[in-house]
């Protein structure tokens, strides 16, 4: 029945029904540690600055043209998701209803966010089903943001990691399909 709902929604998306998927995504100091080219015979040193330190960001993808928006805060709760909201409620201000694929994580069924949600019905929500993070797209969005950004990052504070996450985001539109993972490091 969900997955019905989100075909539908998908189906009709389009200037005036827009759909996105939408997700939240945390971004750690200590960088996430994974395979990485060397050359034969050398070994890549990744520093780790100590304690750690996060950010969070929401996010949402334009399920039809791959446009990124997100918002990001020094927390991960409800009112980041609603930033969100407002962000998206501003862009897409002539839109007749605005679609939100996304999980079932606590900040998304909040009463607060709730009572959001009852004040602006051009917001339609639609849950996928529960241990099915494949529905949402938003996921491989963030996949190219660790496997270009995050993993096995050389960046001393969280503000030179968050100006190439902001970066990458800022240019990866539209998703998939802008050789988000060829971007140069030199551009940050």
């Amino acid at each position: 029945r969900k997955m019905a709902a989100i075909n539908e929604a998908l189906g009709r998306c389009s200037a005036d029904h827009p759909v996105f998927y939408e997700d939240e995504v945390d971004i750690h100091l200590n960088p996430k540690l994974g395979a990485d080219w060397m050359l034969r015979g050398q070994q890549k040193k990744v520093a780790t600055p100590g304690q750690n330190r996060k950010h969070y960001l929401a996010g949402a993808l334009h399920a039809g043209t791959g446009n990124v928006t997100y918002v990001a805060s020094d927390s991960k709760d409800t009112d980041l998701f609603l930033s969100l909201l407002q962000t998206l409620k501003r862009t897409y201000r002539r839109a007749r209803s605005i679609t939100l694929i996304l999980d079932n994580y606590i900040i998304h069924k909040s009463k607060k966010a709730q009572r959001w949600l009852a004040k602006n019905p051009k917001f339609i929500v639609l849950y996928q089903p529960v241990y099915s993070p494949w529905v949402n797209q938003i996921e491989r969005l963030w996949h190219a943001l660790h496997e270009t950004i995050t993993r096995n990052h050389q960046c001393r504070t969280l503000g030179e990691l968050l100006r190439r996450v902001f970066y990458f985001l800022d240019h990866a539109a539209p998703f998939p399909g802008n050789g988000h993972g060829l971007m140069q490091l030199e551009r940050y």
